[in-house]
């Protein structure tokens, strides 16, 4: 059996589980939003292998058989609006990712990817420490919430030279990414409430490389004349997407990235400049493939189901 952890809707997912379910596949989607709600019982004796099973459509499953894990996509725990006291919502909410993320550690398969791996991944000054060290390089990079250090960075990367950017986007609490302009000058003493991340500009063609194992997949998007060139997510509809080959020497520091992170999936953000010169920017563990796939024919969500599909 395959587990997939992720959330119905997130159209990655079904992409996925509908591949593995044509080849036959028995596979078992957890939203971690359905729980305290959704029932599980877990148990142990000294008879028997332990049991872990939690409701489905038809029986419960024992997730016990499963043999591989697919780490998609999470939303968080939903407590039960009835509970309202802080301190007893708090409480629910902890004994919930107790028994559930006690469960998942206990599993006896191969998680795509490791969940303790996954979550430092996504810590960017943890990325670009390994990234320096497999032989990336990174543009000029300042993380601070001193606002004097700002403008001392800002100032020596000159005029129009300084990108911004959160640690983390989600649907809610979107965040492109912005070149600092003079009327953000005006507005730096606000970094003292949080950490911001100050990057030198790099002009150039960007790289979305998506690795699957140790298959990868690697896609030019040329946003430098569309209506946005810092951050192509924004004007993705103006780009031009096509399929590149990195030199050898990239591909292999990016490969020992994702060894030395411990992560089986990743999509890397790079951008190649005229000179030639490849910049690492970030890897998300989670990252989005459809929109690379659909513009270049890579055939990335099958490479995905059956690498998970080999350990089943």
């Amino acid at each position: 059996m395959i587990l997939v952890v992720s959330y119905p809707g997130e159209e990655h997912t079904i992409d996925v589980i509908q591949r593995l379910e044509r080849q036959g596949r028995e596979v078992c989607l957890i939203d971690l939003s359905d729980f305290p709600a959704r029932p599980l019982a877990l148990s142990w004796s000294s008879e028997n292998a332990p049991i872990y099973l939690i409701d489905a459509p038809n029986n419960p499953v024992n997730l016990n058989k499963a043999r591989v894990a697919w780490w998609r996509r999470v939303r968080s725990f939903s407590i039960d609006s009835r509970i309202v006291k802080p301190s007893h919502r708090a409480f629910a909410e902890s004994e919930t990712a107790q028994a559930v993320y006690g469960m998942f550690d206990a599993l006896p398969c191969r998680w795509v990817n490791p969940r303790c791996e996954d979550e430092s991944a996504h810590h960017k000054p943890y990325q670009w420490a390994i990234a320096q060290k497999v032989g990336l390089h990174l543009p000029r990079t300042l993380v601070t919430n001193q606002p004097d250090i700002a403008q001392k960075f800002i100032s020596e990367m000159g005029e129009r030279k300084t990108i911004f950017k959160a640690f983390l986007a989600s649907i809610e609490e979107w965040r492109e990414t912005r070149l600092v302009e003079r009327d953000d000058l005006d507005r730096l003493d606000l970094v003292r409430y949080a950490p911001v991340i100050f990057q030198e500009y790099v002009d150039g063609v960007d790289l979305r490389i998506t690795v699957v194992g140790k298959k990868v997949f690697a896609a030019e998007i040329d946003a430098r004349k569309t209506s946005y060139p810092f951050d192509m997510r924004m004007v993705i509809g103006e780009t031009s997407i096509r399929p590149v080959e990195l030199p050898p020497e990239i591909l292999k520091s990016i490969l020992e990235l994702q060894d030395r992170l411990g992560l089986y999936y990743g999509a890397i953000d790079m951008r190649r400049t005229a000179k030639g010169e490849y910049f690492f920017f970030e890897v998300n563990p989670a990252g989005e493939w459809l929109f690379i796939e659909r513009h270049t024919g890579m055939e990335i969500s099958q490479a995905v189901a059956d690498f998970l599909a080999t350990f089943d």
